[in-house]
């Protein structure tokens, strides 16, 4: 039972954030900025367009209890737009919370939430077919100290200025939590 509740905890807890150790050598097989991926809408795009700016990955859903958060994504998008880029990663990895096809995710998050964020195709952000990007995001030989892979839906990661990943937050954390707030001051 203790483990179950800590395993229950870990996932949904607000207080599940893990941070870039300090002082941390890093041994990167490759840089942020050396990834690609498809946009919903088919197009490759190149992530060295987001050099110098902070950029926020959240893995999303449309049949979650978290999914409200793409409306926060919105938000913070229009407010503090010219402080981070929110990238969205549509994914059915968890509870097959994520049935729709790209073009019917496109217009739920449009129609639901107003969605004007850069958002992806349809992926996995864990498991043997798990997308490019992820496998970059959790697996520390390729983003320098971080092992932490999604936990559930709407988790996010955050890359500073300079490409390095600076945060993971679990899922509880809303995107206008003052943790991230903080970080994006």
């Amino acid at each position: 039972m203790k483990k179950l509740k800590y395993k229950f905890l870990k996932l949904f807890s607000p207080k599940g954030i893990s941070s870039k150790p300090t002082g941390t050598t890093e041994n990167k097989t490759r840089s942020f900025y050396d990834l690609k991926f498809r946009s919903i809408d088919g197009e490759e795009i190149l992530f060295s367009k987001y050099t110098g700016k902070k950029v926020m990955i959240v893995n999303t859903a449309s049949e979650c209890g978290f999914t409200p958060q793409y409306e926060e994504l919105q938000h913070l998008h229009e407010t503090q737009g010219d402080k981070v880029v929110i990238l969205g990663f549509p994914a059915n990895n968890f509870g097959g919370q994520e049935p729709l096809s790209n073009t019917d995710i496109g217009t739920f998050c449009k129609k639901n939430f107003g969605v004007t964020f850069q958002l992806f195709e349809k992926s996995d952000v864990t498991g043997k077919n798990q997308n490019p990007v992820y496998n970059w995001l959790s697996h520390k030989e390729e983003n320098g100290w971080n092992d932490e892979k999604p936990s559930w839906n709407f988790c996010k990661y955050l890359i500073s200025e300079n490409g390095e990943l600076l945060k993971f937050y679990s899922a509880a954390v809303s995107p206008l939590s003052d943790e991230i707030l903080k970080v994006l001051e």
